[in-house]
């Protein structure tokens, strides 16, 4: 028992050390520090030593802690249950963390069958980038992707199953995920599952080539307008943001520059470090997130102006290299690209701009490209400003020209005499 004690002493003094570094509140050190203990002391009368907790612990621990929530107010959490999870789990996640280095624990294969799983999804995975030079976000998506079907095939996911899949059966895990997702998601499903197939060709896993009978939906060239904002309106929304002098404000203004400046990805963005800009040059270094690529545009003096401004007046002071930070304890990178949909979604709706579809940072690339076309720049130069591997991808931002191309249309004769 002594020696329990003292072990719990420890971690809670090495959460306390952590939450430190990490700039949390006093309120909030508080609130994590006694869940933490709380969830000791529940190990320790189960004698379970937090070093060898699972998943499992944490789960009966928060349905134990929900039942005496009940039974000493007789209702439910006022709050959402995410909320009142959240709160639950916050501190015994991060001393988890400390304690196991990862958390949740990577699961392990419990069977053969997941074991020869989880091998195959790693050799594809080295085939798609040593042999297609595939980048890893693509490789990832594929892979989540292969994963799933095996697991959809069951038993015949197999090493010796896999020679007996059908066409039927890859007919029926297609029509099991059109009925989740839109069209276009689909034919993102089709194309990873006949990459898949393919491998599994190439590698003798299978008996004949199966890739040519998955059957994904037409997605017709220019059926869409993605989602833009017009000059006037990217305008409005940089501006508005560039009064709001906090610091999540210099933050946000120096995004709004970079997306409106470059048409820069959102990962890009979330990317960027400080080695990245070369201030004697005025040469902005870009890793291009989708290509993997790298490449190097002319620093602007606006842009270079708004990122001086938020790394001497807005940044947290913090160890990571990267520029932008979230403004919250723990103080860190933004975790993907993704997170920056709804900082400039709540930048535009502050704004007043009012549109279609999801104007999010991507927005403000589709804009970009549209204000490079319309000053008669050559599709090629636009496609390597934006990062793009091919001509095929800058011309999507065609169909957004929508006023030039009715500038050209010809007008149609109310009446024919024959």
């Amino acid at each position: 028992m002594e020696s329990e004690r003292s072990s719990n002493e420890f971690w809670l003094s090495q959460l306390k050390e952590h939450l430190k570094l990490q700039r949390y509140s006093p309120q909030a050190t508080q609130r994590r520090l006694a869940v933490a203990a709380h969830f000791l002391g529940y190990l320790d009368r189960r004698a379970v030593p937090i070093e060898m907790a699972e998943p499992s612990n944490v789960r009966l621990y928060l349905q134990n802690e929900l039942k005496l929530f009940h039974r000493r107010h007789r209702h439910a959490p006022w709050s959402l249950m995410a909320d009142w999870r959240r709160s639950h789990t916050g501190g015994i996640e991060m001393l988890l963390r400390l304690v196991h280095g990862q958390w949740p624990p990577i699961p392990q294969p419990t069977t053969p069958i997941e074991k020869f799983q989880r091998d195959l999804c790693g050799e594809y995975n080295e085939w798609m980038c040593d042999l297609r030079g595939l980048a890893l976000e693509t490789r990832s998506g594929r892979c989540a992707e292969a994963n799933r079907f095996l697991g959809w095939l069951g038993d015949r996911g197999s090493e010796h199953g896999l020679h007996g899949i059908t066409v039927a059966d890859i007919d029926g895990y297609m029509t099991v995920r059109a009925r989740l997702h839109r069209r276009s998601t689909v034919r993102e499903v089709a194309t990873s599952i006949r990459n898949f197939l393919r491998y599994l060709q190439a590698t003798r896993r299978t008996g004949i080539d199966l890739s040519t009978s998955v059957v994904g939906p037409t997605l017709y060239a220019f059926e869409s307008i993605p989602s833009a904002l017009d000059s006037e309106d990217v305008e409005k929304v940089v501006q508005t943001a560039r009064r709001d002098r906090s610091r999540e404000g210099l933050r946000d203004y120096a995004i709004l520059m970079l997306l409106s400046s470059y048409g820069l990805r959102a990962g890009e963005i979330t990317s960027l470090r400080l080695d990245d800009v070369d201030w004697r040059r005025d040469v902005l270094r870009i890793r291009h997130s989708k290509t993997g690529a790298h490449s190097e545009l002319p620093l602007l003096a606006a842009v270079g102006n708004a990122v001086l401004g938020y790394l001497q007046k807005g940044r947290p002071k913090t160890d990571t290299r990267t520029i932008f930070i979230v403004h919250h304890a723990p103080y860190g990178p933004f975790h993907s690209g993704s997170s920056l949909y709804w900082l400039v979604r709540n930048r535009v709706t502050a704004a007043g701009v009012e549109g279609q579809g999801r104007l999010g940072p991507h927005a403000f690339r589709h804009a970009r490209a549209v204000s490079l076309l319309r000053a008669a720049v050559p599709p090629k130069e636009i496609g390597d400003i934006l990062g793009h591997r091919s001509a095929e991808s800058t011309a999507v931002y065609l169909k957004l020209a929508t006023a030039d191309l009715r500038a050209v249309a010809l007008e149609i004769p109310r009446s024919v005499n024959v």
